[in-house]
């Protein structure tokens, strides 16, 4: 008898929780219509990111380099496109940067390093992809190593890439990167650090890293709460960049 009257009892808070969901969600849910938030549609979306999505800023299409300057002087960017509309960079010329600059956004970038087989360590296929000048992604040629946070995905210096998704030099790849921007106060003191997550060739390999002041090599910028460019680093080595572009964020309070 106990017992039966302990199933009920449970059976009764079961349905009474289930009713309890249910009216939680219908008050909290809109419904479809007019009181349903608007979600903005893009188009050109595909798993190999071959074209941008429709609200991206195009940085280069293998056309032109008028979204870029050296960093140096902001001269014109001196980096060469290749008959394949590639962006070849110059060794010695110098970085590059976006004449725009950049809070949160999405950032695309394809990327090709050379076959050095008789050079060593960061001597084989060095540049770097620099979140507002300042958090770096590396880039080199790492295939079948056992990465390192200076090698390839790795966020210089910072973070170890969770595992080594890279290819052959000689071979595109791919970066994705979602990136937040630190937060300052009204005193220009840190309060929340910047974060970082990427995908390399379709491959999660850093995931909401925390970067809180800039990495080895980045441009000078002596307010880091303002917004920054793209930069990308010229190490000496003949890397290669192509299909390069960005979707400013919302600002979020994360």
């Amino acid at each position: 008898m106990m017992r039966a009257r302990e199933s009920r009892v449970v059976r009764v808070l079961a349905v009474s929780g289930a009713i309890a969901a249910l009216v939680l969600i219908w008050v909290t849910v809109p419904c479809y219509g007019e009181q349903a938030p608007r979600v903005r549609q893009v188009r050109n979306v595909a798993s190999t990111n071959l074209k941008p999505p429709s609200d991206a800023i195009v940085l280069f299409d293998g056309k032109s380099t008028d979204a870029w300057v050296m960093q140096r002087g902001n001269a014109p960017c001196a980096w060469e496109i290749q008959s394949d509309g590639a962006l070849r960079i110059k060794p010695g010329s110098g970085n590059i940067i976006t004449k725009e600059t950049f809070t949160d956004f999405q950032l695309h970038v394809e990327f090709k390093v050379p076959d050095m087989p008789g050079a060593q360590g960061q001597g084989r296929g060095n540049s770097g992809v620099y979140m507002q000048g300042s958090y770096e992604v590396q880039v080199l040629d790492s295939y079948g190593l056992d990465s390192k946070d200076s090698d390839c995905g790795g966020i210089y210096r910072v973070s170890v890439p969770m595992v080594n998704a890279c290819l052959k030099p000689g071979e595109w790849q791919s970066y994705d990167v979602l990136f937040f921007a630190p937060r300052f106060d009204d005193k220009k003191e840190l309060i929340q650090p910047g974060r970082l997550s990427v995908l390399q060739n379709g491959v999660w390999i850093q995931s909401n890293v925390e970067v809180s002041k800039a990495t080895t090599a980045a441009m000078p910028r002596p307010d880091l709460s303002k917004p920054g460019p793209i930069m990308l680093q010229d190490h000496g080595n003949p890397v290669e960049y192509r299909n390069i572009w960005i979707r400013p964020l919302e600002p979020t309070s994360r």
